[in-house]
């Protein structure tokens, strides 16, 4: 099992969280949602929680609770510009389709 980042979201990442000035990472996971039935989430995380999975990746500690682990193993996350556009891109090798919108996923 694993989750990793490219540099580009790595920096991104440690930008955040240099910013913020506390905090033990960022944790990844899924919620129920969408038109195609899960969403990305990403949050500060201040304190982890004993049932998470802790990922070193880049200089970034990724959070992931046990519920979403399944959805989330093997996803690489990237920081993405294009245009105007910027943000954080899931890459992920479970989700079978998206929505038209982009903002769901199934599995």
């Amino acid at each position: 099992m694993a989750i990793t980042m490219t540099e580009a979201a790595a920096q991104r990442a440690r930008s955040f969280l240099e910013q913020r000035g506390k905090g033990e990472g960022i944790r990844l996971g899924v919620k129920t949602t969408g038109c195609s039935g899960l969403a990305y989430v990403m949050e500060f995380v201040d304190q982890v929680d004993d049932t998470d999975t802790v990922f070193e990746e880049k200089g970034v500690r990724i959070i992931i609770d046990g519920k979403s682990m399944v959805y989330l193993d093997g996803t690489e996350l990237d920081y993405v510009k294009e245009g105007l556009n910027e943000g954080f891109e899931f890459n992920n090798p479970n989700a079978k389709g998206e929505c038209g919108c982009g903002e769901s996923f199934n599995v």
